[in-house]
């Protein structure tokens, strides 16, 4: 990957440009705010989540690091955690049950790949199995993103997945021992209307987090 490339989606965004994202976002129909720091990130989780919700989440490095991953696992929230109930069934057919159920958990937790000054989200995937609790399932979204994702257009954000963020993925993959990865499937969130009556909140982190 050339150094300028990794400049361009690695810096953080501009207060003007974090300021018109957040408007541009309210105006299609989310639920944008902006903290800090990663710890303030996950205290506003905790806010955001009350007790005895099931709770599902997608692959997310944004969510390793901001502690999440590890609060959630340590079973101290009070959450029905759904993925923890996935990897812990050893029975193909019952974890599939398990899979199929999570598509409908009250919040659903994880973060994008570019997000758009126009207020839009983008998020690539190789296998697509996040997409259902994104685009409709699940009444509740919460979205870490932090501000370098932050790009001028959508244009800009599918060249930020296919120039930055996959090679960065790929290499990831097969650093596991694994042939690599895809750009399978992208979905792009433009607005929600009001009358579904999902929240999609939006917490963006003024620090680099994630890919």
């Amino acid at each position: 990957m050339k150094n300028n490339t990794k400049k361009k989606f690695e810096s953080p965004a501009s207060l003007d440009s974090i300021s018109a994202t957040e408007k541009a976002l309210t105006l299609n129909g989310f639920l944008p705010e902006t903290v800090a720091t990663g710890a303030e990130a996950l205290a506003r989780i905790k806010e955001l989540i009350p007790k005895e919700v099931s709770v599902m989440n997608g692959s997310s490095r944004t969510l390793e690091e901001i502690g999440f991953i590890d609060y959630l696992t340590n079973g101290e929230h009070g959450w029905n955690n759904l993925h923890a109930g996935i990897l812990a069934e050893k029975d193909p057919a019952k974890q599939m049950e398990l899979r199929k159920y999570s598509v409908i958990s009250d919040f659903y937790l994880g973060s994008v790949h570019a997000l758009a000054e126009t207020g839009e989200l983008v998020i690539a995937s190789a296998s697509g199995s996040q997409f259902p609790h994104l685009a409709f399932t699940s009444p509740n979204l919460i979205l870490v993103v932090g501000t370098q994702k932050i790009v001028p257009t959508i244009a800009d954000a599918h060249k930020r997945i296919a120039e930055y963020v996959f090679p960065l993925e790929d290499e990831r993959i097969k650093n596991m021992g694994y042939p690599g990865s895809l750009i399978g499937k992208e979905i792009i969130l433009h607005k929600e209307r009001p009358m579904m009556g999902r929240k999609v909140h939006v917490i963006l982190v003024n620090q680099k987090l994630g890919f």
